[in-house]
């Protein structure tokens, strides 16, 4: 396995990956660095495939790709190109549009955005490494303004949770979802998927949290305080997103992918070596995403 791609710029970019077999060479590393077994029958000894880096199964003749069963199945463009949205995605400090990377890689906007929202895919949580220590949640609300609507009752705009992790003066990582009401039962599964059970919690004092107690014994309840006062870090990590998302994607339609980039960024901030091979192996593991999903969404 070659070495991971640390502080990759542009010209180490360019240099690794020259042409589209150079792309398909180090997919097939990241695929089968831990062995191959065939995704039909679980036989791990294979031969050559019709194609250069396929793998045919010697049992039941199955023939994987380095793409196949990845989130780069069936790539409807060329796979360099595909690897350099993975590339501005990963080592942009605030991201990039779809509509950059329209333009700087000569392909429809609409194309980029679909691969783009793949990518954010591979950037949610694998829910393997939860909050420890302290943590502090809260919930707010994203879109433009409604006349006449305020805090949680919302038509147009999401509500969505927060929670970070606090260490030392500092936010060590951050974790949202989008949830359709701030019941007890949405909050507490979010809850449970991302923050210890030990954890010392920070609430305020919605009553959503009350009957969370029980789950989490270390959970405590303040007053929010005058434009969120008691919980400074937290708003600070929730005003951040807010901004980037209106400076970035000026919108709200698949918030939940933004949420998983802006997250997944932020948890990095001071890991960045390592970030784009990171995101290659995450999207190597992901399961394909078919385009129809989001034709019938958007």
């Amino acid at each position: 396995m070659e070495q991971q791609f640390q502080s990759l710029t542009i010209f180490d970019f360019q240099a690794k990956f020259p042409d589209e077999r150079s792309c398909l060479f180090y997919l097939s590393k990241l695929k089968w660095k831990d062995g191959y077994s065939c995704p039909r029958c679980g036989n791990t000894k294979y031969c050559n495939g019709d194609k250069e880096f396929n793998r045919q199964c010697t049992k039941c003749h199955y023939i994987a790709s380095p793409t196949s069963g990845t989130l780069f199945h069936k790539v409807k463009f060329s796979l360099l190109k595909a690897f350099y949205i993975v590339y501005y995605v990963s080592t942009n400090r605030k991201g990039i549009s779809s509509t950059e990377l329209s333009r700087k890689l000569g392909l429809r906007q609409k194309t980029c955005w679909m691969f783009k929202q793949k990518v954010m895919n591979g950037m949610k949580s694998s829910g393997q490494f939860k909050i420890t220590g302290k943590a502090e949640v809260d919930e707010t609300v994203v879109g433009g303004q409604e006349e006449g609507v305020r805090g949680r009752k919302n038509n147009k705009k999401k509500l969505v949770v927060f929670a970070i992790e606090r260490k030392g003066k500092g936010v060590s990582r951050v974790y949202g979802k989008v949830i359709p009401k701030s019941s007890a039962k949405e909050l507490g599964s979010f809850m449970k998927a991302t923050i210890g059970s030990d954890t010392e919690i920070k609430a305020d004092e919605w009553t959503g949290y009350t009957p969370l107690k029980k789950d989490f014994n270390n959970l405590y309840q303040v007053p929010s305080g005058k434009k969120g006062e008691n919980f400074p870090d937290l708003h600070r990590v929730i005003m951040g997103f807010k901004g980037w998302l209106r400076g970035m994607h000026h919108q709200v339609d698949h918030l939940q992918g933004y949420i998983d980039e802006y997250c997944y960024r932020f948890n990095r901030n001071k890991i960045k070596e390592g970030i784009f091979d990171n995101l290659l192996l995450r999207m190597v593991k992901a399961k394909p995403l078919p385009y129809k999903l989001y034709y019938l969404s958007a």
